[in-house]
C-alpha cells in the first residue's frame, strides 16, 4: 500500500480585496511542502493541471522536474495530465527527462479532465472529448514501449519510423484517473493500466460496483490480477479534531466548492454537507490523525486499494496549514496504517 499527497496548486483567495495569491509565492510554497513530504516518508506526490486564474500550475511536468532535484525518494506523478489536449510525444519526452533526473521516480496519471479550459486553449474541439482521449492514450502506451514508432490516428499527424528520445531503462508507470464513468473504468481495465478513482463527494460505498467492474474486466482482458493496482484520491485535511477542521477550514473549502459550483449549476455548499462528508459514510478524509487513519483504512478494506492519494490544497489553505497536514499525515497517519 502506498500513501501520497495530491495538489491542484490552488491559490489562496482574499475575499476582502478580491485577489488571489501570486503564483510565484504558491509555486515556491509547493516546493517546500513536497520537500517536507519526502522527508516524512510519504510515497507519492501528484500534481494537477489547470489553466485558470485560481490555480498556479498549468504544466505539472515543469513543477515535477524542479521537484526531482530537491527530493530523494518520493514518486513524482501528474494528477492529472489532460492528455486529450496534449501532444503525447512531447508529454512522454518531458516525463522521460523527469524520470532520468529523478532516478526513475516519474509517473504519468492521465485523465480526460473535469475542467475544459485546455481544449480551446490548445485548439481542440470539445465534441471530440472522448475520441481524443482514446486516441492519445493509445499513442502514449505505444510510446512507453519505446523503440521505433509507426502510428496513425485521426487527430494527430502520423508517426513514421521515428524513435523518441531520450530512450529509458524502463517504462514510465502510467495510471488512468476516473470519476464515475463506466466507460472510463472499462478503458483502464482493457489496457491493464492502474486506475485512480476520484471520490470527492457523496457516499464512497457507491463506487464499489465500479471498482468491482474494473477488477472483473481487468482479468477478463487477460491481465495478471497480481499486477492490478487500484487507488483512491480524496479531499483531505488533518487537524487536532473535526471541530478544529470545521472552524479553520470550512469557509475556505466551501468558497472553492461554490466558485466551481456557480460554473456548473450546483447549489451553495453547506455546513451540513461538510459535516456529512466527514462522517464515517462520507467522502471527506478530514479530522484528527486517528480519524483520518480510520477513514483511509475503511477505504482500503472496502475497495482493496494499493494506493491512497490525500488531496490537500482544495480552496487554498495557508502554507502553515498545508505543512501541518503533511507532517501529521507522514508522521502519525501513515505509521498507523502501516
Amino acid at each position: 500500500m502506498e500513501y501520497g499527497i495530491g495538489m491542484f496548486g490552488d491559490l489562496q483567495y482574499d475575499p476582502e480585496n478580491d485577489t488571489y495569491q501570486s503564483p510565484r509565492e504558491r509555486l515556491n510554497e509547493i516546493i517546500e511542502e513536497v520537500k517536507l513530504a519526502d522527508k516524512t516518508g510519504i510515497n507519492v506526490f501528484a500534481m494537477g493541471q489547470h489553466h485558470r486564474s485560481d490555480y498556479a500550475v498549468p504544466s505539472p511536468e515543469t513543477l515535477l522536474a524542479s521537484l526531482a532535484t530537491v527530493t530523494k525518494n518520493i514518486k513524482l506523478s501528474s494528477g492529472v495530465n489532460v492528455i486529450s489536449s496534449a501532444d503525447p510525444v512531447k508529454l512522454y519526452q518531458d516525463f522521460a527527462m523527469i524520470d532520468l533526473i529523478s532516478d526513475h521516480r516519474a509517473e504519468i496519471m492521465a485523465g480526460r479532465g473535469s475542467f475544459i479550459e485546455s481544449f480551446p486553449l490548445f485548439g481542440y474541439d470539445l465534441n471530440d472529448y472522448n475520441a481524443l482521449f482514446e486516441e492519445k492514450l493509445e499513442l502514449l502506451t505505444i510510446l512507453n514501449k519505446q523503440g521505433e514508432i509507426n502510428w496513425e490516428g485521426q487527430f494527430r499527424p502520423a508517426i513514421r519510423q521515428q524513435t523518441i528520445y531520450p530512450q529509458l531503462e524502463q517504462e514510465i508507470p502510467l495510471w488512468i484517473a476516473v470519476g464515475g464513468t463506466p466507460a472510463s473504468v472499462l478503458r483502464a481495465a482493457k489496457y491493464g493500466i492502474p486506475i485512480m478513482f476520484a471520490i470527492i463527494g457523496g457516499m464512497p460505498k457507491n463506487f464499489k460496483p465500479l471498482v468491482e467492474y474494473y477488477k472483473e474486466q481487468y482479468t477478463a482482458h487477460g491481465h495478471d490480477p497480481k499486477k492490478m493496482e487500484i487507488g483512491v484520491h480524496a479531499h483531505t485535511y488533518i487537524g487536532d479534531s473535526q471541530d478544529e477542521v470545521l472552524d479553520k477550514y470550512f469557509k475556505t473549502y466551501a468558497a472553492s466548492m461554490d466558485r466551481i459550483g456557480r460554473e456548473r449549476g450546483w447549489a451553495p455548499y453547506t455546513t451540513q454537507q461538510f459535516m456529512g462528508g466527514m462522517s464515517k459514510e462520507g467522502a471527506l478524509i478530514m479530522g484528527s490523525p486517528d480519524e483520518v487513519a480510520q477513514k483511509i483504512k475503511s477505504f482500503k478494506e472496502m475497495f482493496g486499494l494499493t494506493r491512497f492519494i490525500a488531496h490537500i490544497d482544495v480552496g487554498g489553505p495557508t502554507h502553515d496549514e498545508m505543512m501541518k497536514t503533511i507532517k501529521l499525515f507522514g508522521k502519525e497517519v501513515i505509521p498507523q496504517l502501516k
